[in-house]
């Protein structure tokens, strides 16, 4: 019974997400497995990755072959450098002390690369909603400026009509001396 690696398919339509299990070569990819190592979610960015990293060194150590993905998923969290260095605590190379300040000093860079990586897509999406801000203020202030100008160009013309109106009513009520003085007030 050749165990294999590799991942199980969940999630929806377009939405994938994977379980990372270690199944028997001839089952099919959604079928029975002999036991779940982790969870992988490729929608999120960076991907979502959750495994048990001793039990997936047990499984290598003891024949498991993985699929090509799930190599790749293994090599990214440092699985197959911990069976590196368990395989050389074996042979006598370097001792398990030695193995887990190589493995720790690793994870740490991975996590400080890791870090950076987030923040600079932090910082990007925020340079990104900061522009659509200061965008999204001047096509207000531009839809604020012509609103005005309409209304101050409505102000204007109620206030001919008005002056108009004004004018009409004037003559029959203004005596007749201060008739040419009464539009120039106007």
């Amino acid at each position: 019974m050749p165990a294999r690696i590799r991942l199980q398919r969940r999630g929806k339509k377009n939405q994938a997400f994977y379980h990372i299990v270690v199944a028997d070569g001839r089952a099919p990819r959604d079928g029975k497995f002999i036991e779940k190592l982790g969870t992988y979610n490729p929608n999120t960015k960076p991907a979502d990755i959750v495994l048990d990293v001793d039990r997936s060194v047990q499984w290598l150590k003891n024949g498991a072959t993985p699929s090509d993905t799930a190599r790749r998923i293994l090599s990214y969290k440092g699985v197959l450098l911990k069976r590196h260095l368990q395989i050389g605590v074996e042979k006598g190379a370097i001792t398990q002390e030695q193995a887990d300040v190589k493995f720790n000093q690793w994870l740490q860079e991975k996590e400080a690369k890791m870090h950076q990586v987030k923040s600079e897509d932090d910082a990007k999406k925020r340079e990104t909603a900061k522009a659509r801000m200061e965008n999204e203020k001047k096509v207000n202030e531009t839809k604020a400026a012509a609103l005005a100008a309409k209304r101050q160009a409505a102000a204007e013309a109620e206030a001919a009509r008005q002056a108009a109106e004004n004018a009409e009513a004037a003559p029959e009520e203004v005596p007749a001396e201060n008739a040419a003085e009464a539009p120039a007030a106007e």
